[in-house]
């Protein structure tokens, strides 16, 4: 009597770089490893985020010591500190599951 082969766990939805209807997320269930036309847009488009994401980072690095104090300034700072954090765990998470490739 051959084994049965056990079945595989349901895999996770992939969160998907762009929002749908109303702004709600879109979600991409396949059990293609990242090799999908959706799958490789979706890494493009992440990509293109990120990138945008370090850019703007770079600009108000540079921008907001030359501007007044204020709300809009603390703002300002609080989502550079938000975007800076945001990038770092996409770049870990990014770098983590290359390793699992």
């Amino acid at each position: 009597m051959e084994p049965q082969p056990q079945p595989q766990p349901p895999r996770e939805p992939r969160l998907l770089p762009w929002a749908g209807a109303e702004g709600k997320p879109c979600y991409l269930l396949t059990d293609d490893h990242r090799t999908g036309p959706i799958s490789r847009l979706a890494d493009a488009t992440e990509s293109i985020q990120l990138g945008m994401g370090t850019e703007l980072l770079a600009h108000a690095h540079d921008l907001l010591p030359n501007t007044p104090p204020g709300e809009l300034r603390y703002l300002a700072e609080r989502l550079t500190e938000a975007l800076r954090d945001a990038l770092r765990v996409a770049e870990s998470r990014g770098r983590r599951l290359s390793h699992l490739n």
